[in-house]
């Protein structure tokens, strides 16, 4: 197995984080509804299938767990209080109170992420040692076989970067005057797609150096289910169209918004399952959809818009300047309203899965 440890990957923006109202800490209810979707699920993953003697008692190590694509809480608390609760009735199920090991749980975002917004907001009567780990969960993190569980919550979405070929002029997968694959060419959605698939097969790579044999990995994706295809009418084309038209008054460049696409892939369950399959380090325990309520719920408008800009705001902020982020997400606000499909809860397609993957012992 290739050592990821040396390589240097692009990164791209966190969640938005600070303190005023467009933070991902103050728009991520949506996240927060699957967290506690997946509770039940985390406590018969962690009963049925993870060893805890064998991984950790017969030792004085303790019991790692790493959040991948933390962001800034309080998320990522709720999800650690939820593993290490479900872990400490596995050892009182099997008579091993006074054995309980000590955890140490890793928070991992990238080097940009507000860690100090996270960090200041720690639990205070948490049963963990806290530690941050910055870095793209696209290479290595952590020493060979150090972590027992792995947790990640829809960050692996977000690519490593953008596909070469899209903002290539010069490529037939070129994709002027859009910003993301969906509605594309075949070439375009051809290249993100092939992204995605190198980026999870080195997620997936370094993982497997990282987990002891037997650890488990707890993943939520959104996914699509296969053969998708998608409307016009979604909050990225509505921003794509606010972008161009900005250029057309001669807000923006031209050029700027052809050079700009959303690093984002939401796979099908196919290609979600054939890449596993292919890294071979992992079993696939178990993958199944979520019973999210929020999804079938109509949310506001203002709660639609704040949850989209606390995720790519910083991406569109990067690219284009500080000075157009409110007038760009004002526009999207009124278009939003506008439209009677895209916040009906019956026009979404993704499907929230959790897949609990197992380290072979290869």
């Amino acid at each position: 197995m290739e050592d990821k440890k040396a390589n240097i990957l692009p990164e791209s923006c966190p969640m938005i984080g600070g303190n005023d109202s467009y933070n991902y800490a103050h728009n991520s209810r949506y996240q927060k509804g699957a967290v506690d979707a997946v509770k039940e699920m985390i406590n018969e993953a962690i009963a049925q299938k993870l060893d805890i003697e064998n991984l950790t008692l017969a030792s004085l190590n303790p019991f790692r767990i790493a959040d991948l694509g933390c962001s800034v809480g309080p998320n990522t608390f709720i999800a650690v209080q939820y593993i290490i609760e479900a872990i400490e009735l596995k050892c009182q199920a099997q008579g091993l109170n006074s054995c309980t090991p000590e955890f140490q749980v890793f928070f991992n975002d990238l080097v940009t992420n507000d860690f100090n917004k996270l960090f200041a907001s720690l639990p205070a009567d948490r049963r963990y040692f806290a530690v941050g780990m910055p870095g793209s969960f696209y290479g290595r993190l952590f020493p060979k076989a150090s972590l027992h569980f792995v947790h990640s919550s829809y960050a692996l979405p977000r690519l490593s970067k953008v596909p070469e070929e899209v903002v290539d002029i010069n490529s037939p997968a070129w994709n002027k005057e859009k910003i993301h694959y969906r509605t594309a060419t075949k070439e375009v959605v051809e290249a993100y797609s092939a992204q995605y698939a190198k980026d999870m097969e080195s997620f997936l790579s370094a993982r497997a150096q990282e987990l002891v044999c037997g650890g488990l990995m707890a993943l939520v994706i959104a996914t699509v289910p296969n053969g998708t295809l998608y409307s016009k009418d979604t909050m990225v084309e509505l921003l794509g169209y606010c972008l161009r038209e900005m250029a057309n008054m001669g807000l923006i460049s031209e050029a700027k918004v052809d050079s700009f696409n959303l690093p984002l892939y939401i796979p099908s369950h196919k290609e979600l399952e054939t890449v596993v399959e292919r890294n071979g380090y992992f079993s696939i325990e178990r993958m199944d959809p979520l019973n999210h309520q929020m999804k079938q719920t109509t949310p506001s408008v203002q709660m639609s818009v704040l949850h989209l800009r606390a995720g790519i705001g910083g991406l569109v902020k990067e690219h284009f300047g500080s000075e157009i982020i409110d007038e760009v997400f004002d526009r999207l606000t009124k278009k939003v309203a506008e439209s009677s499909f895209i916040l009906n809860p019956e026009n979404r397609k993704e499907i929230d899965l959790f897949i609990l993957l197992k380290r072979k012992s290869n």
